[in-house]
C-alpha cells in the first residue's frame, strides 16, 4: 500500500489503472449508471456510429479532395474510439473542432447540410462535458476507486 496525497486514506495497488492515470482521470467528474449512464451509452454509440458512417462515405466518394479526406479520418477516428469510451473528453473535443471545420469548409452548393455537422459538433462537446458513463474503458481504466482509511492501525481487530 502506498500513501496518497490524503493524510490517512491509502489506495490498494491492485487497483486498475495506467501509469498515467492521475493526468486524464482529472478530466472526469462522475461515471453514472443505471438509467444516465445507460443514457451516455446510447448518446456514445450513436455519436460514434454517425461519425465513423459520415467519415467513411465521404472517403468512398469517386474523387474526394485532400482536404475532405483530412477531415473525414479526423472524424472516423474519434467516432471508434467514442463507441468504445476511450479518452472521451479528449476525442468528443477533436470530435467537436472536426466537425466545425467540416461546417465552415463546405462550398456554397452543400451550405444546407452543414447544420448535421454544427448537430455533431454540439452533440459532442455535449458528450464531453457529460464524460463516457459508467459503461466505457475510460471508467475501468480512471472510474471509481476505493479508498481504505486504516481507524484500526496498532489495534487489535474485535472478534
Amino acid at each position: 500500500m502506498r500513501k496518497t496525497p490524503f493524510e490517512g486514506i491509502e489506495r490498494r495497488r491492485e487497483s486498475r489503472t495506467i501509469g498515467l492515470g492521475c493526468i486524464l482521470q482529472r478530466l472526469f467528474s462522475t461515471f453514472p449508471d443505471g438509467w444516465p449512464g445507460f443514457g451516455l451509452l446510447l448518446m456514445r454509440l450513436c455519436l460514434g456510429l454517425i461519425l465513423i458512417y459520415l467519415g467513411v462515405a465521404s472517403l468512398l466518394e469517386k474523387t474526394p479532395e485532400p482536404n475532405s479526406v483530412a477531415q473525414n479520418l479526423i472524424a472516423a477516428a474519434p467516432g471508434i474510439l467514442l463507441l468504445v469510451g476511450l479518452w472521451t473528453p479528449v476525442t468528443a473535443a477533436l470530435a467537436a473542432l472536426d466537425q466545425i471545420w467540416i461546417a465552415l469548409s463546405l462550398p456554397s452548393s452543400q451550405r444546407p447540410g452543414e447544420w448535421i455537422h454544427i448537430l455533431l459538433a454540439v452533440q459532442s462537446a455535449s458528450v464531453g462535458m457529460l464524460g463516457p458513463g459508467a459503461w466505457s474503458i475510460d471508467a475501468r481504466l480512471f472510474g471509481r476507486r476505493r479508498f481504505y482509511n486504516d481507524r484500526t492501525r496498532g489495534r487489535r481487530p474485535s472478534p
